[in-house]
Protein backbone atom coordinates (compact mmCIF):
# COMPACT_ATOMS: atom_id res chain seq x y z
CA UNK A 1 0.00 0.00 0.00
CA UNK A 2 1.12 3.32 -0.62
CA UNK A 3 2.75 5.63 1.70
CA UNK A 4 1.25 8.61 1.56
CA UNK A 5 -1.12 11.02 3.70
CA UNK A 6 -2.89 14.01 3.12
CA UNK A 7 -3.31 13.96 0.14
CA UNK A 8 -26.00 37.46 -9.47
CA UNK A 9 -26.77 35.08 -11.35
CA UNK A 10 -24.30 32.40 -9.84
CA UNK A 11 -27.33 30.42 -8.60
CA UNK A 12 -29.42 29.19 -11.09
CA UNK A 13 -33.04 29.43 -11.32
CA UNK A 14 -34.49 25.53 -11.89
CA UNK A 15 -37.62 24.28 -11.66
CA UNK A 16 -37.75 21.30 -9.12
CA UNK A 17 -40.65 19.54 -8.09
CA UNK A 18 -40.73 19.25 -4.06
CA UNK A 19 -42.00 16.27 -1.91
CA UNK A 20 -42.14 15.83 1.84
CA UNK A 21 -39.33 17.26 3.81
CA UNK A 22 -37.61 17.35 7.07
CA UNK A 23 -38.65 20.68 8.87
CA UNK A 24 -35.87 19.96 11.71
CA UNK A 25 -31.99 20.10 10.35
CA UNK A 26 -31.14 18.58 13.39
CA UNK A 27 -33.13 15.14 12.54
CA UNK A 28 -32.46 13.51 9.55
CA UNK A 29 -35.84 11.95 9.73
CA UNK A 30 -38.40 13.09 7.11
CA UNK A 31 -42.08 14.47 7.55
CA UNK A 32 -44.47 11.84 7.51
CA UNK A 33 -46.66 11.22 4.51
CA UNK A 34 -49.50 12.06 6.85
CA UNK A 35 -48.12 15.64 8.15
CA UNK A 36 -47.73 15.75 4.51
CA UNK A 37 -50.89 16.06 3.18
CA UNK A 38 -52.03 18.20 6.48
CA UNK A 39 -49.86 20.72 5.24
CA UNK A 40 -49.09 20.85 1.81
CA UNK A 41 -46.08 22.45 0.75
CA UNK A 42 -47.70 25.75 -0.52
CA UNK A 43 -49.86 26.04 2.60
CA UNK A 44 -49.36 29.03 4.45
CA UNK A 45 -49.82 26.67 7.39
CA UNK A 46 -46.84 24.93 6.54
CA UNK A 47 -44.86 24.86 9.91
CA UNK A 48 -42.07 27.30 9.82
CA UNK A 49 -38.23 26.05 9.78
CA UNK A 50 -36.81 24.68 12.70
CA UNK A 51 -33.41 24.28 12.78
CA UNK A 52 -29.95 24.93 15.00
CA UNK A 53 -29.50 28.08 13.65
CA UNK A 54 -32.95 28.96 14.19
CA UNK A 55 -32.29 28.69 18.07
CA UNK A 56 -28.93 30.13 17.88
CA UNK A 57 -30.19 33.08 16.11
CA UNK A 58 -32.94 33.52 18.85
CA UNK A 59 -30.12 33.55 21.98
CA UNK A 60 -28.52 36.75 23.79
CA UNK A 61 -25.54 36.41 21.33
CA UNK A 62 -26.74 36.54 17.71
CA UNK A 63 -30.52 38.01 18.61
CA UNK A 64 -29.64 41.14 16.57
CA UNK A 65 -27.46 39.83 13.27
CA UNK A 66 -29.22 39.03 10.48
CA UNK A 67 -29.41 35.28 9.26
CA UNK A 68 -26.87 34.22 6.55
CA UNK A 69 -27.61 35.30 3.01
CA UNK A 70 -26.45 35.23 -0.17
CA UNK A 71 -27.75 38.59 -0.54
CA UNK A 72 -25.64 39.84 2.03
CA UNK A 73 -22.71 38.02 0.94
CA UNK A 74 -22.89 39.94 -2.65
CA UNK A 75 -22.80 43.58 -0.56
CA UNK A 76 -20.60 43.05 2.19
CA UNK A 77 -17.88 45.72 2.43
CA UNK A 78 -15.62 42.85 3.23
CA UNK A 79 -16.52 41.78 -0.09
CA UNK A 80 -15.46 45.11 -1.54
CA UNK A 81 -11.98 44.71 0.10
CA UNK A 82 -11.43 40.85 -0.84
CA UNK A 83 -12.33 41.24 -4.19
CA UNK A 84 -10.18 43.99 -5.13
CA UNK A 85 -7.07 42.06 -3.76
CA UNK A 86 -8.34 38.92 -5.15
CA UNK A 87 -8.45 40.54 -9.13
CA UNK A 88 -5.11 41.99 -8.26
CA UNK A 89 -4.03 38.29 -8.00
CA UNK A 90 -5.38 36.99 -10.21
CA UNK A 91 -1.91 36.40 -12.49
CA UNK A 92 -0.54 35.41 -9.46
CA UNK A 93 -1.64 32.25 -8.67
CA UNK A 94 0.18 29.44 -6.95
CA UNK A 95 -0.29 26.60 -10.41
CA UNK A 96 2.68 24.70 -9.87
CA UNK A 97 5.56 24.12 -7.65
CA UNK A 98 9.14 22.59 -7.66
CA UNK A 99 10.30 22.43 -4.10
CA UNK A 100 12.32 19.44 -4.65
CA UNK A 101 14.62 22.06 -6.95
CA UNK A 102 14.84 24.62 -4.19
CA UNK A 103 14.51 23.15 -0.43
CA UNK A 104 17.32 20.47 0.34
CA UNK A 105 16.06 17.26 1.59
CA UNK A 106 13.32 16.94 -0.57
CA UNK A 107 13.22 13.81 -2.68
CA UNK A 108 10.37 13.21 -5.46
CA UNK A 109 7.38 14.82 -5.99
CA UNK A 110 3.97 13.57 -6.78
CA UNK A 111 1.40 15.89 -8.33
CA UNK A 112 -2.22 15.58 -7.28
CA UNK A 113 -5.41 17.54 -8.85
CA UNK A 114 -4.73 19.84 -6.09
CA UNK A 115 -2.06 19.25 -4.27
CA UNK A 116 1.98 18.57 -4.59
CA UNK A 117 3.22 16.05 -2.43
CA UNK A 118 6.84 16.30 -1.04
CA UNK A 119 9.52 12.99 0.28
CA UNK A 120 10.71 14.62 2.98
CA UNK A 121 11.96 11.19 4.62
CA UNK A 122 10.07 10.44 7.71
CA UNK A 123 7.75 13.43 6.43
CA UNK A 124 5.75 14.59 3.62
CA UNK A 125 5.42 18.32 2.77
CA UNK A 126 2.04 18.35 1.06
CA UNK A 127 1.69 22.05 -0.92
CA UNK A 128 -1.97 23.20 -1.36
CA UNK A 129 -1.95 24.84 -4.65
CA UNK A 130 -4.62 26.92 -6.31
CA UNK A 131 -5.79 25.08 -8.85
CA UNK A 132 -9.27 24.21 -9.25
CA UNK A 133 -10.48 20.62 -10.12
CA UNK A 134 -13.76 19.13 -11.48
CA UNK A 135 -15.00 16.47 -13.82
CA UNK A 136 -10.92 14.56 -12.93
CA UNK A 137 -10.01 17.97 -14.93
CA UNK A 138 -8.12 21.03 -13.91
CA UNK A 139 -10.85 24.17 -15.18
CA UNK A 140 -8.83 27.25 -13.89
CA UNK A 141 -6.68 28.68 -11.06
CA UNK A 142 -8.14 30.78 -7.93
CA UNK A 143 -6.28 33.27 -6.18
CA UNK A 144 -5.88 32.31 -2.74
CA UNK A 145 -7.55 29.18 -2.76
CA UNK A 146 -4.35 26.87 -1.66
CA UNK A 147 -4.22 28.73 1.45
CA UNK A 148 -7.93 28.32 2.28
CA UNK A 149 -7.86 25.07 1.75
CA UNK A 150 -4.94 24.64 3.62
CA UNK A 151 -6.25 26.78 6.99
CA UNK A 152 -9.78 25.26 6.58
CA UNK A 153 -8.33 21.78 7.02
CA UNK A 154 -6.05 22.95 9.52
CA UNK A 155 -9.00 24.50 11.81
CA UNK A 156 -10.93 21.35 11.41
CA UNK A 157 -8.09 19.20 12.51
CA UNK A 158 -7.77 20.64 15.42
CA UNK A 159 -11.67 20.83 16.14
CA UNK A 160 -12.03 17.11 15.72
CA UNK A 161 -9.10 15.22 17.34
CA UNK A 162 -11.69 13.95 19.75
CA UNK A 163 -13.20 12.12 16.97
CA UNK A 164 -9.71 10.82 15.03
CA UNK A 165 -6.49 11.32 15.45
CA UNK A 166 -4.70 12.79 12.27
CA UNK A 167 -1.77 13.00 10.43
CA UNK A 168 -0.45 16.58 10.85
CA UNK A 169 3.11 17.52 11.82
CA UNK A 170 2.81 21.58 11.50
CA UNK A 171 2.06 24.11 9.45
CA UNK A 172 5.30 26.41 8.65
CA UNK A 173 3.13 28.27 5.71
CA UNK A 174 -0.13 29.10 4.45
CA UNK A 175 -0.05 27.32 1.48
CA UNK A 176 2.15 23.97 3.18
CA UNK A 177 1.14 21.31 5.87
CA UNK A 178 3.92 18.76 6.94
CA UNK A 179 2.67 15.01 7.36
CA UNK A 180 3.54 11.91 9.23
CA UNK A 181 3.76 9.36 6.30
CA UNK A 182 1.26 6.35 6.87
CA UNK A 183 -0.07 3.51 4.60
CA UNK A 184 -2.88 5.41 2.97
CA UNK A 185 -6.47 3.59 2.20
CA UNK A 186 -7.14 3.89 -1.46
CA UNK A 187 -10.72 4.39 -0.53
CA UNK A 188 -12.27 7.85 -0.31
CA UNK A 189 -14.93 7.97 2.08
CA UNK A 190 -18.09 9.80 0.45
CA UNK A 191 -20.46 10.93 3.49
CA UNK A 192 -24.10 12.67 1.59
CA UNK A 193 -26.94 14.03 3.25
CA UNK A 194 -28.58 15.20 0.67
CA UNK A 195 -29.76 13.80 -3.16
CA UNK A 196 -27.86 16.38 -5.45
CA UNK A 197 -24.95 17.31 -7.29
CA UNK A 198 -24.06 17.68 -11.51
CA UNK A 199 -20.96 15.00 -12.17
CA UNK A 200 -21.18 11.52 -12.89
CA UNK A 201 -21.13 10.04 -9.25
CA UNK A 202 -23.28 12.27 -8.02
CA UNK A 203 -26.04 11.16 -5.87
CA UNK A 204 -28.37 13.14 -7.82
CA UNK A 205 -27.14 12.13 -11.36
CA UNK A 206 -27.33 8.37 -10.46
CA UNK A 207 -30.58 8.60 -8.92
CA UNK A 208 -32.38 10.06 -11.52
CA UNK A 209 -31.28 7.52 -14.03
CA UNK A 210 -33.85 5.01 -11.45
CA UNK A 211 -30.66 3.46 -9.28
CA UNK A 212 -32.38 2.69 -5.87
CA UNK A 213 -29.58 0.75 -4.31
CA UNK A 214 -26.17 2.71 -4.35
CA UNK A 215 -23.05 1.68 -2.66
CA UNK A 216 -25.44 -0.66 -0.57
CA UNK A 217 -27.50 2.32 0.56
CA UNK A 218 -31.41 1.29 -0.61
CA UNK A 219 -32.62 4.85 -1.47
CA UNK A 220 -36.37 5.49 -1.48
CA UNK A 221 -38.42 6.44 -4.83
CA UNK A 222 -39.93 9.99 -4.73
CA UNK A 223 -37.46 12.04 -3.79
CA UNK A 224 -36.39 15.24 -6.06
CA UNK A 225 -33.07 17.16 -6.40
CA UNK A 226 -31.66 19.00 -3.30
CA UNK A 227 -34.30 16.95 -1.09
CA UNK A 228 -32.69 15.75 2.63
CA UNK A 229 -31.99 12.15 2.74
CA UNK A 230 -33.90 9.77 5.35
CA UNK A 231 -30.14 9.56 6.59
CA UNK A 232 -26.64 10.73 6.06
CA UNK A 233 -25.21 7.80 3.92
CA UNK A 234 -21.33 6.19 3.19
CA UNK A 235 -21.06 5.98 -0.60
CA UNK A 236 -17.59 4.80 -0.87
CA UNK A 237 -15.53 5.51 -4.11
CA UNK A 238 -11.87 3.82 -5.39
CA UNK A 239 -9.34 6.26 -5.40
CA UNK A 240 -8.78 5.70 -8.83
CA UNK A 241 -6.16 7.30 -11.05
CA UNK A 242 -8.66 8.73 -14.01
CA UNK A 243 -11.93 8.70 -12.08
CA UNK A 244 -13.34 7.72 -9.07
CA UNK A 245 -15.65 4.66 -9.07
CA UNK A 246 -18.38 3.82 -6.54
CA UNK A 247 -18.33 0.59 -4.30
CA UNK A 248 -19.62 -1.19 -2.02
CA UNK A 249 -17.96 -2.78 1.72
CA UNK A 250 -18.32 -6.30 -0.15
CA UNK A 251 -15.91 -4.65 -3.48
CA UNK A 252 -13.66 -3.20 -0.82
CA UNK A 253 -12.98 -6.50 1.26
CA UNK A 254 -13.04 -8.31 -1.94
CA UNK A 255 -10.62 -6.41 -3.69
CA UNK A 256 -8.14 -6.18 -0.76
CA UNK A 257 -8.61 -2.55 -0.53
CA UNK A 258 -9.32 -2.78 2.99
CA UNK A 259 -9.63 -5.19 5.74
CA UNK A 260 -13.67 -5.27 7.13
CA UNK A 261 -12.48 -4.25 10.44
CA UNK A 262 -10.43 -1.35 9.01
CA UNK A 263 -13.19 -0.72 7.40
CA UNK A 264 -15.77 -0.49 9.46
CA UNK A 265 -13.46 1.77 12.05
CA UNK A 266 -12.63 4.50 9.46
CA UNK A 267 -16.85 4.34 8.16
CA UNK A 268 -17.80 5.22 11.96
CA UNK A 269 -15.40 7.83 12.17
CA UNK A 270 -16.78 9.65 8.63
CA UNK A 271 -20.25 9.36 9.89
CA UNK A 272 -19.16 10.66 12.95
CA UNK A 273 -17.11 13.63 11.47
CA UNK A 274 -20.02 14.62 9.22
CA UNK A 275 -22.39 14.73 11.80
CA UNK A 276 -20.54 16.81 13.69
CA UNK A 277 -19.53 19.24 10.82
CA UNK A 278 -23.27 19.57 10.13
CA UNK A 279 -24.04 20.78 14.09
CA UNK A 280 -20.83 23.20 13.56
CA UNK A 281 -21.93 24.40 10.26
CA UNK A 282 -25.48 24.72 10.93
CA UNK A 283 -24.41 26.62 13.81
CA UNK A 284 -22.95 29.20 11.19
CA UNK A 285 -25.71 29.39 9.17
CA UNK A 286 -25.06 26.74 6.41
CA UNK A 287 -25.60 23.38 5.36
CA UNK A 288 -23.02 20.46 4.98
CA UNK A 289 -24.51 18.69 2.46
CA UNK A 290 -21.52 16.00 1.40
CA UNK A 291 -17.75 15.84 1.60
CA UNK A 292 -15.48 13.28 1.38
CA UNK A 293 -12.69 11.83 3.61
CA UNK A 294 -9.18 10.12 3.34
CA UNK A 295 -7.80 8.27 6.37
CA UNK A 296 -4.77 5.94 6.67
CA UNK A 297 -2.61 3.81 8.97
CA UNK A 298 0.17 4.97 11.13
CA UNK A 299 3.39 2.17 11.64
CA UNK A 300 1.53 1.28 14.69
CA UNK A 301 -1.69 0.66 13.36
CA UNK A 302 -3.83 3.84 14.57
CA UNK A 303 -6.01 4.84 11.68
CA UNK A 304 -5.34 8.37 11.17
CA UNK A 305 -7.59 11.30 9.27
CA UNK A 306 -5.71 12.54 6.50
CA UNK A 307 -5.40 15.29 3.23
CA UNK A 308 -8.42 17.74 3.91
CA UNK A 309 -11.69 18.10 5.98
CA UNK A 310 -14.89 20.01 5.11
CA UNK A 311 -13.34 22.12 2.85
CA UNK A 312 -15.20 24.27 -0.36
CA UNK A 313 -13.14 21.39 -2.64
CA UNK A 314 -14.33 18.36 -0.64
CA UNK A 315 -17.15 19.02 0.65
CA UNK A 316 -20.65 21.45 -0.36
CA UNK A 317 -22.00 23.91 1.61
CA UNK A 318 -25.66 25.52 1.18
CA UNK A 319 -27.04 29.08 2.94
CA UNK A 320 -29.55 26.96 5.42
CA UNK A 321 -31.60 30.47 5.90
CA UNK A 322 -32.92 30.38 2.61
CA UNK A 323 -32.44 26.40 2.14
CA UNK A 324 -36.31 25.50 2.58
CA UNK A 325 -38.00 27.82 0.54
CA UNK A 326 -36.07 27.87 -1.89
CA UNK A 327 -36.77 23.71 -2.08
CA UNK A 328 -40.41 24.48 -1.79
CA UNK A 329 -40.26 26.97 -4.84
CA UNK A 330 -38.34 24.99 -6.96
CA UNK A 331 -34.87 26.94 -7.24
CA UNK A 332 -31.51 25.64 -6.84
CA UNK A 333 -30.48 26.02 -2.76
CA UNK A 334 -27.80 29.16 -2.54
CA UNK A 335 -24.18 27.46 -2.33
CA UNK A 336 -21.14 28.80 -0.56
CA UNK A 337 -19.04 26.23 -3.00
CA UNK A 338 -17.93 25.22 -6.96
CA UNK A 339 -21.11 23.86 -7.80
CA UNK A 340 -21.93 27.29 -9.91
CA UNK A 341 -18.13 26.62 -11.82
CA UNK A 342 -18.92 22.99 -12.30
CA UNK A 343 -22.28 23.85 -13.92
CA UNK A 344 -21.17 26.67 -15.78
CA UNK A 345 -18.47 24.29 -17.48
CA UNK A 346 -21.70 21.81 -18.59
CA UNK A 347 -23.21 24.19 -20.15
CA UNK A 348 -20.54 25.67 -21.94
CA UNK A 349 -18.69 22.17 -23.08
CA UNK A 350 -18.52 18.43 -22.57
CA UNK A 351 -16.14 18.65 -19.04
CA UNK A 352 -15.49 15.23 -19.57
CA UNK A 353 -14.63 14.09 -23.41
CA UNK A 354 -13.80 17.62 -24.55
CA UNK A 355 -10.09 17.83 -25.35
CA UNK A 356 -9.72 21.29 -24.46
CA UNK A 357 -11.75 23.46 -22.16
CA UNK A 358 -12.97 26.79 -22.46
CA UNK A 359 -11.52 29.52 -20.25
CA UNK A 360 -13.39 29.92 -17.32
CA UNK A 361 -14.86 33.90 -16.77
CA UNK A 362 -12.68 36.03 -14.68
CA UNK A 363 -15.70 37.14 -12.70
CA UNK A 364 -16.73 33.40 -11.96
CA UNK A 365 -12.82 32.77 -11.08
CA UNK A 366 -12.91 35.82 -8.55
CA UNK A 367 -16.42 34.91 -7.22
CA UNK A 368 -15.49 31.48 -6.71
CA UNK A 369 -11.93 33.09 -4.91
CA UNK A 370 -14.42 35.17 -2.45
CA UNK A 371 -16.77 32.40 -1.63
CA UNK A 372 -13.59 30.28 -0.66
CA UNK A 373 -12.68 33.16 1.68
CA UNK A 374 -16.15 33.87 3.19
CA UNK A 375 -16.66 30.08 3.60
CA UNK A 376 -13.33 30.14 5.88
CA UNK A 377 -14.06 32.89 7.89
CA UNK A 378 -17.70 32.18 8.23
CA UNK A 379 -16.51 28.87 10.23
CA UNK A 380 -13.67 30.07 11.68
CA UNK A 381 -15.20 33.13 12.82
CA UNK A 382 -11.74 34.57 11.97
CA UNK A 383 -10.67 36.96 9.38
CA UNK A 384 -8.57 35.79 6.25
CA UNK A 385 -4.80 37.32 6.12
CA UNK A 386 -4.72 38.06 2.58
CA UNK A 387 -0.75 38.25 1.14
CA UNK A 388 0.29 41.01 -0.68
CA UNK A 389 0.12 40.29 -4.74
CA UNK A 390 3.43 41.67 -5.46
CA UNK A 391 4.72 38.67 -3.00
CA UNK A 392 6.96 36.09 -4.76
CA UNK A 393 4.83 32.72 -3.24
CA UNK A 394 7.53 30.19 -4.10
CA UNK A 395 10.13 31.70 -2.71
CA UNK A 396 8.28 32.09 0.62
CA UNK A 397 7.09 28.73 0.70
CA UNK A 398 11.06 27.39 -0.31
CA UNK A 399 11.94 29.45 2.86
CA UNK A 400 9.73 28.44 5.20
CA UNK A 401 9.58 24.50 4.40
CA UNK A 402 13.42 24.77 4.14
CA UNK A 403 13.18 25.92 8.05
CA UNK A 404 10.63 23.40 9.43
CA UNK A 405 13.01 20.33 8.14
CA UNK A 406 15.69 21.53 9.66
CA UNK A 407 13.81 21.61 13.17
CA UNK A 408 12.20 18.24 12.42
CA UNK A 409 15.65 16.53 11.69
Amino acid sequence: MAQYCMRGAINPHKTLTPKCLSINHSNPLPLSSSLCKMFPPKSKNFPPSISVSASIMSSNQHRHQPPLSLEALKTSERRDEVMNAIQSSLNNCLSETHLDLTVPGLKSKTRGKVRDIYDGGDYLVLVTTDRQSAFDRILASIPFKGQVLNETSLWWFNKTQHIVPNAVVSAPDKNVTIAKKCSVFPVEFVVRGYVTGSTDTSLWTVYKRGVRNYCGNVLPDGMVKNQRLPANILTPTTKAADHDVPVTLDEIVQQGLMTQADYEAASKMALRLFEYGQRVAMEHGLVLVDTKYEFGKAPDGTVLLIDEVHTPDSSRYWISHSYQERFWNGLEPENVDKEFLRLWFKDHCNPYEDQVLPDAPGELVSELAWRYIFLFETITKSQFEISAAEEPIHDRITQNVSQALIALL
